[in-house]
Protein backbone atom coordinates (compact mmCIF):
# COMPACT_ATOMS: atom_id res chain seq x y z
CA UNK A 1 0.00 0.00 0.00
CA UNK A 2 1.06 3.38 -0.50
CA UNK A 3 2.41 5.37 2.64
CA UNK A 4 0.66 9.07 3.46
CA UNK A 5 1.51 11.83 5.92
CA UNK A 6 -1.00 13.41 7.31
CA UNK A 7 -0.17 17.51 7.58
CA UNK A 8 -2.36 20.37 8.35
CA UNK A 9 -1.50 24.14 7.39
CA UNK A 10 -1.25 26.29 9.42
CA UNK A 11 -0.94 29.95 8.36
CA UNK A 12 -0.40 28.41 5.15
CA UNK A 13 3.02 26.43 6.70
CA UNK A 14 3.10 22.40 6.37
CA UNK A 15 2.69 21.07 9.82
CA UNK A 16 2.73 17.55 10.63
CA UNK A 17 -0.19 16.58 12.84
CA UNK A 18 -2.73 13.31 13.37
CA UNK A 19 -6.05 14.66 10.78
CA UNK A 20 -7.99 13.79 13.88
CA UNK A 21 -6.67 15.33 16.70
CA UNK A 22 -4.75 18.27 14.75
CA UNK A 23 -5.14 22.25 16.59
CA UNK A 24 -5.07 25.31 15.96
CA UNK A 25 -1.82 25.64 18.66
CA UNK A 26 -0.07 22.49 17.43
CA UNK A 27 3.49 22.29 16.41
CA UNK A 28 3.94 24.30 13.92
CA UNK A 29 7.16 22.75 11.12
CA UNK A 30 7.70 25.03 8.10
CA UNK A 31 9.43 23.02 5.02
CA UNK A 32 11.50 24.67 2.63
CA UNK A 33 13.33 24.06 -0.20
CA UNK A 34 16.79 25.33 0.58
CA UNK A 35 17.30 26.16 -3.08
CA UNK A 36 14.25 28.26 -3.10
CA UNK A 37 14.83 29.93 0.52
CA UNK A 38 18.71 30.70 -0.39
CA UNK A 39 16.75 32.96 -3.45
CA UNK A 40 14.85 34.69 -1.67
CA UNK A 41 17.03 36.25 0.52
CA UNK A 42 18.93 37.46 -2.52
CA UNK A 43 16.33 40.23 -3.01
CA UNK A 44 17.72 43.66 -2.68
CA UNK A 45 15.99 46.50 -1.82
CA UNK A 46 18.46 48.86 -3.15
CA UNK A 47 19.06 47.40 -6.31
CA UNK A 48 15.12 47.77 -6.92
CA UNK A 49 15.49 51.36 -5.45
CA UNK A 50 18.51 52.08 -8.03
CA UNK A 51 15.65 50.21 -11.04
CA UNK A 52 12.86 53.21 -9.77
CA UNK A 53 15.16 55.95 -9.93
CA UNK A 54 16.12 55.53 -13.15
CA UNK A 55 13.15 55.15 -14.04
CA UNK A 56 11.32 57.94 -12.40
CA UNK A 57 14.30 59.81 -14.09
CA UNK A 58 12.67 60.03 -17.61
CA UNK A 59 10.53 62.28 -16.28
CA UNK A 60 7.22 61.09 -17.61
CA UNK A 61 6.25 57.49 -18.98
CA UNK A 62 3.18 58.47 -20.54
CA UNK A 63 1.99 55.70 -23.48
CA UNK A 64 1.72 59.08 -25.55
CA UNK A 65 5.09 60.19 -24.98
CA UNK A 66 7.84 60.83 -26.97
CA UNK A 67 9.48 57.02 -28.06
CA UNK A 68 12.20 58.70 -29.73
CA UNK A 69 14.22 60.86 -27.14
CA UNK A 70 16.84 59.13 -25.77
CA UNK A 71 16.56 60.57 -22.19
CA UNK A 72 12.87 61.40 -21.62
CA UNK A 73 9.64 59.96 -22.48
CA UNK A 74 8.36 56.26 -22.51
CA UNK A 75 10.52 55.36 -25.45
CA UNK A 76 14.19 55.75 -23.22
CA UNK A 77 12.25 53.92 -20.05
CA UNK A 78 11.67 51.04 -22.38
CA UNK A 79 14.79 50.85 -24.09
CA UNK A 80 16.05 51.26 -19.81
CA UNK A 81 14.49 47.93 -19.08
CA UNK A 82 15.02 45.94 -22.10
CA UNK A 83 19.11 46.99 -21.47
CA UNK A 84 18.58 45.27 -18.21
CA UNK A 85 16.48 42.34 -18.97
CA UNK A 86 19.56 41.45 -21.36
CA UNK A 87 22.37 42.05 -19.08
CA UNK A 88 20.61 39.78 -16.78
CA UNK A 89 20.79 37.46 -19.73
CA UNK A 90 24.51 37.12 -20.11
CA UNK A 91 24.37 34.93 -16.86
CA UNK A 92 21.68 32.96 -18.13
CA UNK A 93 23.44 30.43 -20.69
CA UNK A 94 21.44 31.66 -23.54
CA UNK A 95 18.00 30.59 -21.88
CA UNK A 96 17.18 34.28 -20.91
CA UNK A 97 15.92 36.02 -24.29
CA UNK A 98 14.14 39.72 -24.01
CA UNK A 99 12.52 41.79 -26.65
CA UNK A 100 9.95 44.43 -27.47
CA UNK A 101 6.62 43.01 -28.25
CA UNK A 102 4.79 45.97 -30.47
CA UNK A 103 1.58 46.47 -31.37
CA UNK A 104 0.24 49.57 -33.86
CA UNK A 105 -2.70 51.20 -31.74
CA UNK A 106 -5.05 53.41 -33.03
CA UNK A 107 -7.05 56.50 -31.60
CA UNK A 108 -10.08 55.65 -29.84
CA UNK A 109 -11.18 58.82 -29.20
CA UNK A 110 -10.22 58.68 -25.14
CA UNK A 111 -7.37 57.70 -24.04
CA UNK A 112 -5.29 57.28 -27.19
CA UNK A 113 -5.63 60.61 -29.08
CA UNK A 114 -2.90 59.44 -32.03
CA UNK A 115 -1.45 56.53 -33.68
CA UNK A 116 0.94 54.79 -31.36
CA UNK A 117 3.62 52.12 -31.75
CA UNK A 118 2.87 50.59 -28.31
CA UNK A 119 5.59 48.58 -26.66
CA UNK A 120 5.75 45.79 -24.15
CA UNK A 121 9.14 44.86 -22.94
CA UNK A 122 9.20 40.76 -22.48
CA UNK A 123 11.93 38.76 -21.16
CA UNK A 124 11.48 34.99 -21.22
CA UNK A 125 12.96 32.43 -18.98
CA UNK A 126 12.84 29.39 -21.27
CA UNK A 127 12.03 26.03 -19.31
CA UNK A 128 14.51 23.10 -19.66
CA UNK A 129 12.17 20.61 -20.46
CA UNK A 130 10.88 20.94 -24.16
CA UNK A 131 7.78 19.15 -23.23
CA UNK A 132 6.94 21.28 -20.77
CA UNK A 133 4.29 23.79 -22.45
CA UNK A 134 3.68 25.61 -18.82
CA UNK A 135 4.57 29.29 -18.89
CA UNK A 136 4.34 32.01 -15.58
CA UNK A 137 4.17 35.44 -16.13
CA UNK A 138 5.18 37.80 -13.19
CA UNK A 139 4.12 41.59 -15.25
CA UNK A 140 3.85 45.26 -14.35
CA UNK A 141 2.99 48.80 -15.92
CA UNK A 142 5.56 51.10 -17.03
CA UNK A 143 3.96 53.72 -17.91
CA UNK A 144 2.82 56.68 -15.41
CA UNK A 145 0.04 59.86 -16.14
CA UNK A 146 -0.73 62.77 -14.27
CA UNK A 147 -4.32 64.35 -13.05
CA UNK A 148 -5.06 64.64 -16.64
CA UNK A 149 -4.90 61.19 -18.44
CA UNK A 150 -4.02 62.46 -21.39
CA UNK A 151 -1.03 64.63 -20.20
CA UNK A 152 1.74 63.33 -21.97
CA UNK A 153 3.92 66.10 -21.30
CA UNK A 154 4.51 67.28 -17.98
CA UNK A 155 6.55 65.58 -15.36
CA UNK A 156 4.75 62.26 -13.97
CA UNK A 157 7.33 60.26 -11.89
CA UNK A 158 5.35 57.62 -11.26
CA UNK A 159 7.94 56.24 -8.52
CA UNK A 160 5.26 53.83 -6.72
CA UNK A 161 2.54 53.72 -9.55
CA UNK A 162 4.05 51.28 -11.09
CA UNK A 163 7.95 52.09 -11.07
CA UNK A 164 7.62 49.58 -7.87
CA UNK A 165 5.64 46.86 -10.19
CA UNK A 166 8.57 47.49 -12.07
CA UNK A 167 11.47 46.71 -9.79
CA UNK A 168 9.89 43.84 -8.43
CA UNK A 169 9.95 42.18 -12.33
CA UNK A 170 13.43 43.44 -12.67
CA UNK A 171 14.76 41.86 -9.73
CA UNK A 172 13.00 38.77 -9.83
CA UNK A 173 14.22 38.26 -13.45
CA UNK A 174 18.14 39.56 -11.83
CA UNK A 175 17.71 36.65 -9.91
CA UNK A 176 15.88 33.79 -11.25
CA UNK A 177 17.36 34.43 -14.34
CA UNK A 178 20.70 32.18 -13.68
CA UNK A 179 18.13 29.57 -12.78
CA UNK A 180 17.12 26.12 -14.32
CA UNK A 181 12.96 25.72 -14.28
CA UNK A 182 11.49 22.53 -15.99
CA UNK A 183 8.58 25.47 -17.04
CA UNK A 184 8.67 29.11 -19.16
CA UNK A 185 8.99 31.92 -16.75
CA UNK A 186 8.00 35.47 -18.58
CA UNK A 187 8.86 39.15 -17.08
CA UNK A 188 7.21 41.46 -18.66
CA UNK A 189 6.48 45.45 -17.99
CA UNK A 190 3.63 46.28 -20.25
CA UNK A 191 2.74 49.83 -21.77
CA UNK A 192 -0.81 51.28 -22.16
CA UNK A 193 -2.36 50.42 -18.64
CA UNK A 194 -3.07 53.82 -17.84
CA UNK A 195 -4.61 53.79 -21.32
CA UNK A 196 -7.40 51.03 -20.70
CA UNK A 197 -4.73 47.89 -20.31
CA UNK A 198 -3.86 47.97 -24.33
CA UNK A 199 -0.47 46.61 -23.78
CA UNK A 200 -2.09 43.75 -21.86
CA UNK A 201 -5.01 43.17 -23.61
CA UNK A 202 -3.09 42.84 -26.89
CA UNK A 203 -0.38 40.97 -25.52
CA UNK A 204 -3.01 38.64 -24.27
CA UNK A 205 -4.83 37.77 -27.08
CA UNK A 206 -1.99 37.39 -28.61
CA UNK A 207 -1.21 34.70 -26.65
CA UNK A 208 -4.60 33.29 -26.60
CA UNK A 209 -4.85 32.73 -30.63
CA UNK A 210 -1.01 31.12 -30.34
CA UNK A 211 -2.75 28.78 -27.78
CA UNK A 212 -0.18 29.44 -25.18
CA UNK A 213 -0.35 27.42 -22.15
CA UNK A 214 -0.53 30.33 -19.77
CA UNK A 215 -0.40 29.03 -15.88
CA UNK A 216 -0.25 31.70 -13.64
CA UNK A 217 -0.20 35.93 -14.10
CA UNK A 218 1.02 37.46 -11.05
CA UNK A 219 0.31 41.48 -11.72
CA UNK A 220 2.08 43.79 -9.35
CA UNK A 221 0.55 47.24 -9.58
CA UNK A 222 1.35 49.94 -6.93
CA UNK A 223 3.40 47.74 -4.31
CA UNK A 224 5.68 50.02 -2.56
CA UNK A 225 3.76 52.47 -0.63
CA UNK A 226 2.91 51.61 3.71
CA UNK A 227 0.86 54.65 4.46
CA UNK A 228 -2.84 55.46 2.98
CA UNK A 229 -4.66 59.02 2.55
CA UNK A 230 -7.80 59.83 4.78
CA UNK A 231 -7.45 56.61 7.16
CA UNK A 232 -3.42 57.22 7.96
CA UNK A 233 -3.17 53.91 8.63
CA UNK A 234 1.03 52.85 8.13
CA UNK A 235 1.39 49.27 8.00
CA UNK A 236 4.34 46.86 5.67
CA UNK A 237 3.39 44.16 7.11
CA UNK A 238 0.29 43.08 4.81
CA UNK A 239 -0.08 42.49 1.03
CA UNK A 240 -3.37 42.19 -1.10
CA UNK A 241 -3.79 39.81 -3.46
CA UNK A 242 -7.09 39.96 -5.87
CA UNK A 243 -8.39 37.32 -7.28
CA UNK A 244 -11.84 37.26 -9.45
CA UNK A 245 -14.74 35.05 -8.24
CA UNK A 246 -16.98 33.62 -10.70
CA UNK A 247 -14.69 32.90 -13.89
CA UNK A 248 -14.71 35.40 -16.73
CA UNK A 249 -16.66 34.01 -19.99
CA UNK A 250 -18.48 31.41 -17.73
CA UNK A 251 -21.57 30.78 -19.70
CA UNK A 252 -25.13 29.81 -18.34
CA UNK A 253 -24.15 25.67 -18.32
CA UNK A 254 -20.74 26.42 -15.86
CA UNK A 255 -22.44 28.98 -13.90
CA UNK A 256 -24.88 26.60 -12.76
CA UNK A 257 -22.34 23.84 -12.50
CA UNK A 258 -20.38 26.21 -10.06
CA UNK A 259 -23.79 26.80 -8.06
CA UNK A 260 -24.20 23.59 -7.79
CA UNK A 261 -21.02 21.71 -6.97
CA UNK A 262 -20.31 25.14 -3.99
CA UNK A 263 -17.49 26.39 -5.95
CA UNK A 264 -17.96 30.11 -6.31
CA UNK A 265 -14.55 30.57 -4.18
CA UNK A 266 -12.88 27.94 -6.28
CA UNK A 267 -12.14 29.64 -9.63
CA UNK A 268 -8.35 28.83 -10.87
CA UNK A 269 -7.35 32.54 -10.10
CA UNK A 270 -8.89 32.31 -6.51
CA UNK A 271 -6.80 28.84 -6.38
CA UNK A 272 -3.39 30.94 -7.60
CA UNK A 273 -4.52 33.39 -4.86
CA UNK A 274 -4.30 30.85 -2.01
CA UNK A 275 -1.25 29.23 -3.19
CA UNK A 276 0.35 32.82 -3.47
CA UNK A 277 -0.71 33.19 0.26
CA UNK A 278 0.76 30.08 1.20
CA UNK A 279 4.18 30.11 -0.33
CA UNK A 280 4.59 33.85 0.40
CA UNK A 281 4.16 33.28 3.98
CA UNK A 282 6.04 30.01 3.39
CA UNK A 283 9.25 31.85 2.76
CA UNK A 284 8.76 36.01 3.85
CA UNK A 285 8.87 36.31 7.57
CA UNK A 286 6.32 38.85 9.30
CA UNK A 287 4.67 39.21 6.46
CA UNK A 288 0.67 38.48 5.86
CA UNK A 289 -0.98 38.03 2.58
CA UNK A 290 -4.20 39.17 2.82
CA UNK A 291 -6.59 37.29 0.27
CA UNK A 292 -9.31 39.86 -1.42
CA UNK A 293 -12.69 37.95 -3.07
CA UNK A 294 -12.75 40.72 -6.18
CA UNK A 295 -10.87 40.83 -9.49
CA UNK A 296 -9.82 44.45 -8.52
CA UNK A 297 -10.03 47.80 -6.23
CA UNK A 298 -13.77 48.54 -6.09
CA UNK A 299 -14.57 49.99 -10.16
CA UNK A 300 -10.99 50.03 -10.90
CA UNK A 301 -8.97 47.67 -12.83
CA UNK A 302 -5.51 46.46 -13.78
CA UNK A 303 -3.31 44.66 -15.97
CA UNK A 304 -4.65 40.86 -14.46
CA UNK A 305 -7.63 41.90 -15.54
CA UNK A 306 -7.17 41.29 -19.17
CA UNK A 307 -5.57 38.08 -18.96
CA UNK A 308 -8.77 36.51 -16.99
CA UNK A 309 -10.75 38.52 -19.68
CA UNK A 310 -8.87 35.72 -22.02
CA UNK A 311 -9.54 32.69 -19.86
CA UNK A 312 -6.60 32.82 -18.15
CA UNK A 313 -5.65 32.54 -14.22
CA UNK A 314 -4.11 36.03 -12.60
CA UNK A 315 -4.00 38.10 -9.82
CA UNK A 316 -3.12 41.39 -9.00
CA UNK A 317 -0.59 42.20 -5.89
CA UNK A 318 -1.65 45.38 -4.74
CA UNK A 319 -0.35 47.37 -1.40
CA UNK A 320 -2.58 47.36 1.87
CA UNK A 321 -3.36 50.82 1.83
CA UNK A 322 -3.50 53.12 -1.26
CA UNK A 323 -2.53 56.89 -0.65
CA UNK A 324 -4.58 58.52 -3.21
CA UNK A 325 -2.55 61.71 -3.24
CA UNK A 326 0.44 59.75 -4.48
CA UNK A 327 -1.68 58.50 -7.61
CA UNK A 328 -2.30 60.47 -10.62
CA UNK A 329 -1.26 63.51 -9.18
CA UNK A 330 0.47 66.31 -10.71
CA UNK A 331 3.62 67.49 -8.62
CA UNK A 332 2.22 69.91 -6.26
CA UNK A 333 1.20 71.39 -2.71
CA UNK A 334 -2.18 72.94 -1.91
CA UNK A 335 -3.53 73.26 1.41
CA UNK A 336 -0.27 72.08 3.18
CA UNK A 337 -0.54 68.47 1.84
CA UNK A 338 2.17 67.37 -1.11
CA UNK A 339 0.62 65.45 -4.48
CA UNK A 340 2.81 63.35 -6.33
CA UNK A 341 4.14 59.85 -6.91
CA UNK A 342 7.53 60.46 -6.09
CA UNK A 343 10.55 58.04 -4.97
CA UNK A 344 10.76 59.87 -0.97
CA UNK A 345 7.41 57.77 -0.43
CA UNK A 346 8.20 54.19 -1.47
CA UNK A 347 8.76 52.26 1.72
CA UNK A 348 12.04 49.73 0.42
CA UNK A 349 11.74 46.51 3.15
CA UNK A 350 7.84 46.58 2.36
CA UNK A 351 8.80 46.16 -1.67
CA UNK A 352 11.18 43.63 -0.54
CA UNK A 353 8.79 41.86 1.27
CA UNK A 354 6.15 42.04 -1.56
CA UNK A 355 8.95 41.34 -4.31
CA UNK A 356 10.24 37.95 -2.24
CA UNK A 357 6.28 36.41 -2.13
CA UNK A 358 6.63 37.11 -5.89
CA UNK A 359 9.45 35.27 -6.54
CA UNK A 360 9.10 32.36 -3.89
CA UNK A 361 5.85 31.96 -5.48
CA UNK A 362 7.19 31.63 -9.53
CA UNK A 363 10.33 29.64 -8.51
CA UNK A 364 7.94 27.45 -6.87
CA UNK A 365 5.62 27.17 -9.50
CA UNK A 366 7.76 26.91 -12.36
CA UNK A 367 10.26 23.64 -10.12
CA UNK A 368 6.28 21.96 -9.12
CA UNK A 369 5.94 19.19 -11.41
CA UNK A 370 2.84 19.96 -13.80
CA UNK A 371 -0.58 19.41 -12.02
CA UNK A 372 -2.34 16.30 -11.85
CA UNK A 373 -4.70 15.51 -14.82
CA UNK A 374 -8.75 14.37 -14.43
CA UNK A 375 -9.30 14.79 -10.52
CA UNK A 376 -12.97 13.70 -9.84
CA UNK A 377 -15.38 13.06 -7.44
CA UNK A 378 -16.78 8.60 -6.77
CA UNK A 379 -20.36 9.70 -6.90
CA UNK A 380 -22.17 5.73 -7.28
CA UNK A 381 -23.55 6.17 -3.64
CA UNK A 382 -24.42 8.52 -1.10
CA UNK A 383 -21.37 8.52 1.46
CA UNK A 384 -19.76 10.47 4.77
CA UNK A 385 -16.41 9.75 3.17
CA UNK A 386 -15.31 11.26 0.15
CA UNK A 387 -12.99 9.03 -2.52
CA UNK A 388 -10.66 11.23 -5.30
CA UNK A 389 -9.37 10.02 -8.36
CA UNK A 390 -6.52 11.46 -10.41
CA UNK A 391 -4.11 10.72 -13.67
CA UNK A 392 -0.68 11.51 -13.24
CA UNK A 393 0.21 14.89 -14.60
CA UNK A 394 2.30 14.84 -18.13
CA UNK A 395 6.24 14.76 -18.28
CA UNK A 396 8.02 13.56 -15.52
CA UNK A 397 6.19 11.60 -12.45
CA UNK A 398 5.93 13.84 -9.37
CA UNK A 399 7.08 12.05 -6.19
CA UNK A 400 3.46 12.21 -5.00
CA UNK A 401 0.51 14.33 -4.75
CA UNK A 402 -1.08 16.33 -1.63
CA UNK A 403 -4.67 16.13 -1.18
CA UNK A 404 -6.41 19.48 0.30
CA UNK A 405 -9.19 19.36 2.67
CA UNK A 406 -10.99 22.62 4.20
CA UNK A 407 -14.43 23.32 5.54
CA UNK A 408 -16.87 25.27 3.11
CA UNK A 409 -16.25 28.80 4.94
CA UNK A 410 -12.53 28.06 5.50
CA UNK A 411 -10.44 31.24 2.58
CA UNK A 412 -7.45 28.61 3.46
CA UNK A 413 -6.43 24.94 2.82
CA UNK A 414 -6.82 23.34 6.90
CA UNK A 415 -5.16 19.86 5.59
CA UNK A 416 -2.53 18.72 3.05
CA UNK A 417 -2.43 14.99 3.09
CA UNK A 418 0.31 13.03 0.97
CA UNK A 419 -0.08 10.17 -1.05
CA UNK A 420 1.60 8.61 -3.43
CA UNK A 421 -1.60 6.99 -4.81
CA UNK A 422 -4.03 8.24 -7.52
CA UNK A 423 -6.95 7.81 -5.15
CA UNK A 424 -7.52 8.25 -1.89
CA UNK A 425 -10.43 8.27 0.52
CA UNK A 426 -11.06 10.71 3.56
CA UNK A 427 -13.44 10.71 6.23
CA UNK A 428 -14.86 14.35 5.33
CA UNK A 429 -18.28 14.35 3.66
CA UNK A 430 -18.42 16.59 0.19
CA UNK A 431 -21.56 18.44 1.72
CA UNK A 432 -18.96 19.85 4.49
CA UNK A 433 -16.03 20.34 2.57
CA UNK A 434 -13.87 21.41 0.05
CA UNK A 435 -11.27 19.51 -2.54
CA UNK A 436 -8.30 19.85 -4.14
CA UNK A 437 -5.38 17.77 -5.42
CA UNK A 438 -1.54 18.66 -6.17
CA UNK A 439 1.24 17.04 -7.63
CA UNK A 440 4.50 17.27 -5.73
CA UNK A 441 8.04 17.32 -6.58
CA UNK A 442 10.80 15.60 -4.25
CA UNK A 443 11.83 19.04 -3.31
CA UNK A 444 8.31 19.90 -1.72
CA UNK A 445 7.44 22.01 -4.45
CA UNK A 446 3.57 22.28 -5.48
CA UNK A 447 1.50 22.45 -8.74
CA UNK A 448 -1.33 24.60 -8.53
CA UNK A 449 -4.25 22.43 -7.07
CA UNK A 450 -6.97 21.19 -9.14
CA UNK A 451 -10.92 20.92 -8.08
CA UNK A 452 -12.38 17.51 -8.55
CA UNK A 453 -15.44 17.28 -11.33
CA UNK A 454 -17.76 15.22 -10.74
CA UNK A 455 -17.18 10.93 -12.35
CA UNK A 456 -19.17 9.93 -14.95
CA UNK A 457 -20.86 6.44 -13.71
Amino acid sequence: MPTSVYTRCFSFCVAIALINGARADAQVIVKRDPTIERLVSQVNSDTMLASIRSLVSFGTRHTLSSDTDPKRGIGAARQWTLSRFRAYARQSEGRLTAELDTHNIAPDGRRVTKPVLLANVVATLKGTDPSDPRVFIISAHIDSRRSTPNDADGDSPGANDDASGCAAVLECARILSSQRFPATVVFIAFSGEEQGLIGAHAYAKKAKAANKVIEAVLNNDIVGGNASSDTRIIDNTRVRVFSEGLPAGVDAAGAKQIRQLGLENDGRSRQLARYTKEIGERYVEHFTVTLIYRNDRFLRGGDHTAFVENGFTAVRLCEMNEHYARQHQDLRTEGGVAYGDVIEHVDPEYLRKVTAVNLASLATLASAPQAPRGVTFAVKALTNTSTLSWQAPAGPAPAGYYVLVRESASSVWQIKQFTTSTSLTLPYSKDNYLFAVQSVSAAGNESLPQVPAVAAN
